[in-house]
């Protein structure tokens, strides 16, 4: 009987390519979508000029309309000859959650990029209309002839961060939320994790941020930022709605080992000032910045917090050029950097 066994790399080992999804629907953001596609061409600017940059279109029109988008770009650092489209339907923009998660598969000493196709199901079914987004990793695979595996488990690129040797973030409120896999138990999925990417040990987190309507996606509270530091947003006010939590999260890092028992170092990483729209807090949270090959890109918010938060990110990593990025439109959508982007691993970063 063959064995075989997978493997998810950090954020920072070496990329092939980011990929996105191109914004398209409006009532994502309700009055505020003309800002975005600006955004996102600021994003893929940056991002071309780490690394290959693939964006998923609805269509030959929208194909059209994004390229001369990036033509026309005043970006100095962008680079058009690494940037790629492609005509694969999409529902919505959160590329991070209804992506491709790239893995390398090791059977009889051979390795091979694949990919793991989870079920998305639009975050607990919020939201009627998830199918082309759901495809996604289907159709990618199928583009570039790679394999696919089927855990048959609902997860979203947002709930979960490794550190490449063996460690797992993600939120109880994600996870372990009965509108995601409710048959399954935390040891069920545990197993699944353990087994399509290689972890073996689980760093659970209790609730997630306020406005967060993923039920507690990892990716705005604390991130791996080498193999051994995690920075995790933490509210100093008590006043504040997101105090209590998160002052929880950072309680139980203090508390976590690495595989050998030692302590991981915990950085605390400051929150915003609140973002509203219409009165409803939106998840503002610079724990969703995203690492590619030579940039680091970092949400901003208008807000003194922000150099202080690109201060301590630039510390973490010294060799890339850690890039703020505005995203006070953009969080209208109820995600910001992280969200709208997925890494594509280098095979040599195995």
């Amino acid at each position: 009987m063959t064995e075989c066994s997978y493997f998810m790399p950090p954020e920072w080992a070496l990329h092939k390519a980011t990929w996105l999804s191109w914004p398209h629907r409006l009532a994502t953001w309700p009055g505020k979508f003309d800002p975005i596609p600006p955004v996102f061409v600021e994003i893929i600017s940056w991002l071309s000029s780490s690394e290959e940059v693939h964006v998923n279109v609805l269509d030959e029109a929208m194909e059209r309309e994004v390229y001369a988008l990036l033509l026309n770009s005043r970006h100095h650092q962008i680079k058009m000859d690494r940037i790629y489209l492609h005509q694969i339907p999409t529902n919505d923009a959160w590329c991070r959650d209804h992506g491709p998660n790239f893995v390398f598969r090791h059977t009889d000493g051979r390795v091979e990029k694949i990919i793991v196709n989870w079920d998305y199901n639009a975050w607990g079914e919020k939201y009627a209309f998830y199918a082309d987004d759901n495809a996604v990793p289907e159709r990618i695979a199928s583009l570039y002839q790679l394999p696919l595996v089927f855990p048959g488990m609902v997860l979203e690129g947002g709930s979960i961060d490794v550190n490449g040797k063996g460690l797992l973030l993600t939120s109880e409120a994600c996870l372990l939320n009965p509108n995601r896999n409710p048959a399954m138990s935390r040891e069920d999925i545990e197993r699944q994790l353990a087994r399509y990417l290689g972890i073996e040990k689980v760093l659970w987190l209790g609730d997630g941020i306020v406005g967060d309507d993923t039920d507690g996606h990892v990716d705005d509270m604390a991130r791996f930022v080498n193999e051994t530091t995690i920075v995790i947003a933490v509210e100093e006010n008590p006043s504040d709605d997101n105090y209590g939590a998160l002052q929880e999260n950072y309680n139980r890092l203090q508390g976590y080992n690495d595989l050998r028992g030692n302590p991981l170092q915990v950085l605390k990483l400051p929150m915003p000032s609140p973002v509203y729209c219409n009165g409803d807090r939106l998840p503002a949270s610079y724990a969703n910045f995203y690492i590619a090959n030579s940039v680091v890109l970092v949400p901003t918010y208008r807000c003194s917090q922000d150099l202080v938060a690109i201060g301590i990110l630039q510390e973490c990593f010294p060799e890339r050029n850690v890039v703020g990025i505005d995203c006070s439109d953009l969080v209208w959508g109820l995600g910001a950097i992280h969200c709208i982007t997925h890494e594509e691993p280098e095979l040599a970063s195995c």
